[in-house]
């Protein structure tokens, strides 16, 4: 077996720090048991081999195989999710004239001989590790080394018909292997096993399902346990918000029973309140100061066990601050409008570092923050009198938009802002309770409420479209941002200095700055505005003459489609621009899963992880600060083994992966190179306005003279 040693120790090494046990809300006082279901079957398919030794990347004593146990018509037991073959096999190919796909219409002999293989049964994940693995007797997943083993009996009773015994088998089976954990919805069968096994586990189905009573004391006469759906515990709304947490932990364990939740997997449609953050959602069921689970059933194994491990009870402990710098992107814009003071007030509250502006000029020559110059992208303004003010502009983009200099500030106070949906095309829209919360900010003011946080190392402020300004619409851009930031940060009635940072994709933004206030190189940020595969000796040199910090994409440290595997290795840029002296931040990181590769199990903390220590970047980028300032605390990533990415694909079928992306341009001296900011040319009146003036005045004498004479010949008349 083909196991890269990284594999086995990285986690292990991962979750080293252990927590003290009277530090836990668990029945036990020891920290809650993760439950691997299938293995590790967000990756792989349920069941497979590979999915059961994944699962030792996070080994330990406190992490356990789930087997959805099934026998087959001669008897034998094997780990399927379903009864029914066809829900995660190859199976009906196999045998197509077959009309049931039931383990019990097969004998072991059946399945091993013609190699039935796996394939992942939820239809959303990828399926490039489909027929690869034959499906596993218990004995085998029983020898892959995991330090327990839960059994789960969906279906005692149906077995019976063809003269088969649940019951007999796992206590035959119980002579040969250990088991720790047998769950089951049927009662009669944990009666039945009552007096031969311990760890019996009642499970919840669907609420409209138990079977027969929700009596805990009751429960407790055949069971030291139950399993329910995490919604038991932390309802969610038809809005996909929470209610109120129930008192079932805290009732279960005050009848001696433990509490284990399921349902869990980061992709998983789960409740706003987690911004799309597994790692959240983990620790709402254990650090919440009210109670504790006893353990958690996941697809993704690894991340309720770093959770548990790495980031629970953080409040509680001495902080080993990473050295990473966290920047806002348009405040925490995951949970609120983009640029709004609300947006900002959460980052801060999150624990940002630089809290950024992207300015944009009004009409009236006012600086504002705000993500896009396209009024359509961020506010309601289509749905208001100003969208008979749409306009093409090729030198800001090929469709037609609403611009923010077509508005002065006083009208764009006006509009409601619109949150940002990252991934429409998924419906993972972002907190929709907030979507039109909060207010636009002009600079002076967001300034003014930076100045208020003494937690801010500084702010960022972003500057684009200076040439287009300057020679369309009359508009300095540059002077109006630089006299706003001196202004504020020169009044005496500040309580607090933080630094201020320029950044633009313009290299003559930059050096417009410098030659106009005194700043330091690394003030000057420089936003590369392209995914890049490397970049030259000459682009560095060219850059390092007006910038000290560099702004890079995701894709240009490691090359991914999202959602998809890694199939490039980590790019050199990062190292080669370190080098030469430049800070590096990269941009942009958030929660929805969609966004990651698959590599890094759709966790955004595994994904700040590999960029921060592996790939050893200096600044972090994020619509979710709150997902990287955890981070920053955590008890236990420093002792691991660093993570490396494209470990995944030579288990994959070729023959279903996608087509290799074709690899990213270089970044060259021309690529920088920029004229200077030209001139400000005053916005000059369309053609035809002189004429409709005159024309208009005209009208205005006009239509009293007409008036008159009418008037007059009515009265001669009479």
């Amino acid at each position: 077996m083909v196991f890269s040693r990284w594999v086995l120790v990285i986690f292990t090494l991962f979750i080293a720090g252990t927590l003290s046990e009277n530090s836990w809300q668990t029945l036990s006082g020891k920290p809650p048991v993760v439950i691997a279901r299938g293995g590790f079957s967000g990756v792989f398919p349920d069941s497979s081999s590979k999915a059961y030794q994944w699962v030792s990347v996070t080994i330990s004593p406190n992490v356990a195989l789930w087997c959805d146990l099934q026998l087959t018509k001669d008897g034998v037991g094997i780990c399927f999710p379903d009864r029914n073959l066809d829900n995660g096999s190859d199976v009906t190919g196999l045998y197509p004239n077959k009309k049931e796909w039931f383990s019990v219409d097969f004998t072991w002999k059946d399945l091993s001989d013609v190699k039935c293989k796996l394939v992942q049964n939820v239809k959303s994940r990828s399926g490039v590790f489909d027929g690869s693995y034959q499906i596993l007797t218990v004995e085998i997943v029983a020898e892959l080394g995991a330090p327990g083993l839960w059994l789960n009996i969906q279906n005692s009773a149906f077995y019976k018909q063809p003269n088969l015994s649940m019951r007999n088998y796992v206590l035959s089976l119980s002579k040969r292997v250990e088991v720790n954990f047998i769950s089951s919805p049927e009662i009669s069968f944990l009666k039945s096993m009552k007096k031969d096994v311990t760890k019996l586990i009642f499970r919840f189905l669907n609420q409209d399902q138990i079977e027969p009573s929700k009596n805990l004391s009751y429960i407790k006469t055949f069971s030291s346990g139950i399993l329910v759906p995490k919604s038991y515990i932390w309802p969610v709304g038809s809005d996909l918000y929470l209610k109120p947490h129930t008192s079932l932990v805290t009732d279960a364990h005050r009848q001696g029973l433990q509490v284990f939740a399921s349902e869990f997997a980061n992709d998983f449609t789960v409740a706003y309140n987690y911004s799309y953050d597994p790692t959240a959602e983990y620790l709402s069921f254990i650090d919440n100061g009210n109670f504790s689970v006893d353990g958690f059933l996941s697809d993704f194994p690894v991340t309720p066990y770093r959770a548990i491990s790495c980031f629970s009870h953080l409040d509680t402990k001495d902080e080993k601050p990473g050295r990473i710098t966290i920047i806002s992107s348009d405040g925490a814009s995951g949970d609120f409008p983009g640029c709004t003071d609300l947006a900002y007030e959460k980052a801060v509250k999150d624990g940002v570092d630089i809290l950024d502006c992207n300015v944009k000029m009004s009409k009236d020559k006012i600086p504002f923050c705000m993500s896009s110059i396209d009024l359509l992208n961020t506010t309601n303004v289509f749905g208001t009198s100003f969208r008979n003010l749409s306009s093409t502009v090729a030198e800001i983009q090929e469709r037609s938009g609403i611009y923010t200099f077509s508005l002065t500030m006083s009208q764009i106070k006006t509009l409601k802002p619109v949150i940002s949906t990252h991934k429409k095309d998924h419906a993972l829209f972002r907190n929709p309770r907030n979507k039109n919360a909060g207010k636009f900010l002009t600079l002076s003011e967001f300034l003014l409420l930076a100045n208020r946080y003494n937690s801010l190392f500084g702010v960022l402020i972003k500057v684009e479209n200076a040439v287009y300004l300057a020679e369309h619409q009359g508009i300095n851009v540059v002077d109006a941002v630089l006299d706003k930031t001196h202004n504020q940060t020169t009044q005496e009635s500040l309580t607090t200095s933080i630094s201020v940072y320029f950044q633009s994709t313009d290299k003559s933004v930059l050096i417009a700055c410098n030659e106009k206030t005194i700043l330091s190189p690394g003030q000057l940020v420089y936003r590369v505005d392209k995914d890049i595969s490397n970049v030259t000796d000459s682009a560095i040199n060219a850059i390092l003459s007006f910038a000290g910090t560099i702004v890079i994409s995701m894709i240009s440290v490691l090359p991914y489609n999202g959602g998809g595997l890694v199939r490039l290795k980590k790019t050199d840029v990062v190292p080669r621009l370190k080098a030469r002296g430049l800070r590096v931040f990269v941009e942009t990181f958030s929660n929805e899963f969609v966004t990651l590769p698959l590599d890094l199990y759709w966790d955004s903390t595994v994904e700040i992880d590999f960029f921060f220590r592996s790939a050893k970047i200096d600044g972090i980028i994020t619509d979710f600060p709150a997902t990287s300032a955890r981070y920053k605390k955590n008890q236990c990533y420093r002792e691991t083994s660093l993570f490396r990415t494209g470990e995944l694909l030579p288990f994959a079928n070729p023959m279903l992966l996608s087509p290799a992306q074709p690899p990213y341009p270089l970044l060259v001296k021309s690529d920088v190179k920029e004229s200077p900011l030209p001139e400000v040319r005053s916005k000059q009146p369309p053609p035809s306005y002189a004429a409709s003036k005159a024309v208009a005045k005209a009208i205005q004498v006009y239509c009293p003279f007409k008036t008159i004479v009418v008037l007059v010949i009515f009265f001669i008349s009479v």
